[in-house]
């Protein structure tokens, strides 16, 4: 009974969010007191509490990204003191819980800080540069017809749990928020590895990481630290040795230099991205 009791207290937190009206306006952290915060709400049901309460004294709601809230989507990307998606290892912010913090805290809230990820607002950012690297290259051209027969392609086990693994990756870029360097190589080797891995991929397998490779170069991303932040700050555990797959998969296409690829001014260098 007393485990209950004190597991239903409620909490007060002292609450330090980047407001930001526009990506063309400075922002700052403005503080705020929340009372009455339960400690089984999730850390944006804990947001949705404090942007009722700003509502209900006509002031301007906190402008947050969310969808699903199952930690499967990456939509709620922000930085809790100082950490992507919060302090608690392999979770989303989403499923970040207060009962992790004490009553009378001061909690942090910032957006993503990367060049490639402008803020749009509060702590929403843009990050459609994702999007555009997945469709330089993050995909495969055949023409399937009906679906084919679920064992009618023979693919060695190893691989296909290496694939799977690479596969698990929510694009959340919590991986560029981590890096110093504001990196995107841990997320665009998951991409490669799931698809260079599979007999499906082969076709355009080296076509697609240069042209991926040079699109996130494009994006202003950072180069690798070699430090392995991003690593530790993905929700699903991403390992370093897609990074290591994607360097290989990029050396061999360059040796290879059987394609013509853009290049920053508009032409094409024959085996080069740039």
């Amino acid at each position: 009974m007393e485990s209950k009791q004190a597991h239903s207290k409620t909490m007060t937190l002292h609450l330090k969010v980047w407001r930001q009206k526009s990506p063309h306006e400075p922002g700052k952290l403005v503080d705020y007191d929340l009372e009455h915060v339960n400690p089984d709400m999730s850390f944006l049901e804990m947001l949705d509490i404090l942007n009722q309460k700003l509502i209900l004294k006509g002031e301007e709601p906190v402008a947050f990204e969310h969808d699903c809230r199952e930690g499967i989507c990456g939509s709620c990307s922000m930085v809790i003191d100082g950490n992507p998606h919060g302090p608690q290892k392999s979770t989303t912010a989403c499923q970040l819980h207060m009962r992790h913090y004490h009553d009378g805290q001061t909690i942090v809230i910032e957006p993503f800080r990367a060049k490639a990820f402008p803020v749009i607002k509060d702590l929403v950012v843009d990050r459609s540069s994702f999007d555009r690297i997945i469709q330089a290259g993050g995909f495969i051209s055949v023409n399937t017809g009906s679906a084919p027969d679920g064992n009618a392609t023979p693919i060695a086990k190893e691989n296909a749990d290496l694939a799977f693994d690479a596969a698990t990756c929510i694009g959340c870029g919590a991986c560029v928020a981590a890096c110093r360097n504001g990196a995107a190589m841990l997320f665009v080797s998951a991409k490669v590895s799931q698809l260079s891995l599979l007999p499906q991929g082969q076709a355009e397998r080296s076509e697609r990481v240069v042209k991926m490779v040079y699109q996130m170069d494009s994006e202003d991303f950072g180069g690798c630290t070699n430090m392995g932040s991003c690593a530790g700050a993905c929700p699903k555990d991403i390992s370093l040795e897609n990074i290591a797959r994607l360097n290989r998969e990029f050396m061999k296409s360059m040796i290879s230099g059987r394609k013509s690829y853009p290049n920053r001014k508009g032409g094409a260098t024959e085996g080069s991205p740039a």
